[in-house]
């Protein structure tokens, strides 16, 4: 795996970086070839002490993206380490299968890896409920305004000023995002 570990109001030091590596490190042993796995980490640290870390790493069929926050980075660390390895866990079995299906290279190793029965036993992704509705074209500032309205955490709209589809979203930390399509 090569690594790109940058810090936001952070030094990164050789101790931090060691313990970065080893911690993500360990998930190589999910993929069968590790050599061009390029793994993004962005250490942060706000006013309030509280440090964030977000690892990011995409692969040809697939995004593996995790983000924790702590008031200890090694903790925080440890945090997003484990919630990609139980993604990884997951959804192993699902992405491989369908990339058999297309025949395509399988992402995660094939070699059995122990899994706790309950917890991982796997899912069928079921959807239960149709929505079909006209996009009304408005900026993004009514899109927001619609979907606080609606007290939905996303609003799809068509942007008046692009006539592109684009999504409105609320962030965990309050504030607003927004998707727009190409």
């Amino acid at each position: 795996m090569k690594y790109n570990i940058r810090g936001e109001n952070i030094e990164v030091t050789p101790a931090l970086r060691e313990y970065v590596e080893k911690k993500i490190g360990k998930l190589d042993r999910y993929f069968d070839n590790t050599d061009d796995v390029h793994v993004y980490v962005n250490l942060k640290v706000y006013n309030d002490k509280q440090a964030k870390i977000e690892v990011t790493i995409p692969m040809p069929q697939l995004l593996l993206r995790a983000e924790e926050r702590h008031d200890d980075m090694y903790a925080a660390i440890d945090l997003v380490s484990d919630k990609l390895e139980r993604q990884i866990r997951k959804h192993k079995t699902k992405v491989n299968r369908k990339l058999r299906d297309k025949e395509s290279k399988y992402v995660f190793a094939s070699s059995e890896i122990p899994v706790a029965t309950a917890e991982h036993e796997e899912e069928e992704f079921e959807i239960v409920r149709t929505k079909r509705f006209s996009l009304k074209p408005m900026d993004s500032e009514e899109a927001i305004l619609q979907m606080n309205m609606l007290g939905h955490n996303f609003f799809i709209f068509t942007n008046a000023e692009t006539n592109r589809t684009n999504i409105v979203y609320r962030r965990k930390d309050g504030k607003y995002g927004l998707i727009e399509t190409n």
